[in-house]
């Protein structure tokens, strides 16, 4: 079996012992650290993906296949510096203010990783001038907050209108979650869009970046 084919395989069925061994060994045969993401990781992790929407996979082995891809990058990150690997997008994550939900907000966070974005996750509880900071210190493409209770939904409106305020909200695309968002709600507070769930968060994203 080909390398990137034993790469996929290995994040399809969680099979974190076997990663760093097969990352090593491709890039030992000459396979270069955006082949091994874009050809092994990144279509594994869309398989998975494609499943877990489907429903026919769950949290755990979704979150399993991330912690499979999580452990591959590692190896392959100083690589990407010495390829210059540009990846496909920068995304600032985060909980609101007054939440401290954080299950969905780091699935999220690990399937974006797995479809080749790079991830800066504030944590849970986040104020508005710590997205503020984030976003003109690591200049991203997207911002995605989150928010599991209804009494910290209104926090995103803050946190926007601190982007606002800041001057930045122009330079990124804003996308929201959370079991209490909506679409509607999305459009209310001024986001570019609602990600239902982890699959239309990372759809959402690529549609941000146009890949």
């Amino acid at each position: 079996m080909e390398f990137m084919e034993q790469i996929s395989r290995a994040v399809i069925e969680g099979r974190v012992e076997e990663i760093e061994r097969l990352t090593r060994e491709a890039l030992k045969a000459g396979k270069t650290a955006k082949e091994i993401l874009d050809e092994g990781l990144v279509r594994g992790m869309d398989y998975v993906g494609i499943q877990f929407k489907k429903g026919d996979l769950f949290i755990p082995e979704v979150l399993l296949s991330a912690r499979v891809m999580q452990a591959s990058q590692s190896i392959l990150k100083p690589e990407f510096a010495e390829d210059r690997v540009k990846m496909r997008g920068k995304v600032v994550l985060g909980t609101v203010k007054g939440d401290l939900h954080d299950i969905g907000k780091n699935l999220v966070g690990m399937m974006l990783e797995g479809a080749g974005f790079e991830v800066y996750d504030l944590g849970i509880d986040v104020a508005p001038e710590a997205f503020v900071e984030a976003v003109k210190e690591k200049k991203p493409d997207i911002v995605g907050m989150s928010a599991l209770l209804t009494t910290t939904m209104g926090m995103m409106q803050n946190t926007i209108s601190g982007l606002v305020e800041a001057g930045v909200r122009e330079e990124v695309k804003i996308m929201v979650g959370g079991a209490p968002v909506t679409e509607e709600f999305a459009q209310q507070i001024g986001a570019d869009g609602c990600g239902n769930d982890a699959m239309a968060a990372v759809d959402l994203a690529r549609e941000f970046v146009g890949v």
